[in-house]
């Protein structure tokens, strides 16, 4: 089945641009465009993409305003940022908005085509700055419970891999385990920190404070 994706950029020619490279692409399908996030919440409600490729500084409505409200409806569209900024204030909301990735218009066309894959298997794909800001800038959350004390030293090793943006199977890779037993590590992370993705994770990590 081809990844259904839903592209909103203000600039027509990105987005014709974006159009035209993905659809040269195996196993990707073009199904509608949005000029604004106002536009792209409507398009999501009539197309139910898979995935939506999002641009942030839009008109009438954010990008941020409208990751928010379609994730708040439909929780299984995946949506991967596609911007020119890298600063906190536009990497922190998006990512707490409830977007799956965070990439620079930089990219190279096929890293672009390798992050909507990897998201679509549940992982989360972020940029280099997009980490860097995540690590230096998010401030300690307070709270009464520390969950993060119930993670064993191998969970804390894959959570730690997670925040610097590493797939399942970099991160296997890098602390010599299978992919399958990485899955069950974050699993148990998840259940132990009462999170519903590896996204979450990460910021709530970050947020912690134990891995600056």
């Amino acid at each position: 089945m081809a990844i259904r994706i839903l592209i909103a950029d203000d600039h027509h020619v990105v987005r014709r641009g974006l159009v035209f490279f993905l659809k040269t692409q195996k196993g990707l399908d073009i199904i509608g465009e949005a000029k604004d996030g106002k536009e792209a919440v409507e398009k999501a409600a009539e197309l139910l993409p898979d995935l939506i490729l999002m641009d942030l500084d839009m008109p009438v409505m954010n990008g941020i305003e409208a990751t928010k409200k379609i994730k708040k409806e439909y929780e299984n569209i995946k949506i991967l940022i596609l911007t020119s900024f890298s600063d906190q204030d536009h990497v922190i909301p998006a990512m707490e908005a409830g977007a799956s990735g965070y990439q620079l218009k930089d990219i190279e066309p096929d890293e672009l085509v390798r992050s909507i894959e990897a998201i679509m298997k549940g992982e989360n794909q972020l940029h280099p700055k997009a980490t860097s800001q995540l690590l230096s800038n998010l401030t300690k959350s307070k709270t009464d419970r520390m969950p993060m004390d119930e993670l064993t030293k191998r969970e804390l090793d894959v959570l730690k891999e997670i925040v610097n943006g590493k797939s399942n199977k970099e991160i296997a890779a890098s602390l010599y385990i299978t992919e399958k037993t990485v899955k069950t590590h974050i699993t148990n992370i998840l259940s132990k920190l009462e999170l519903s993705d590896r996204t979450q994770a990460a910021l709530y990590a970050v947020r912690s404070g134990m891995f600056k």
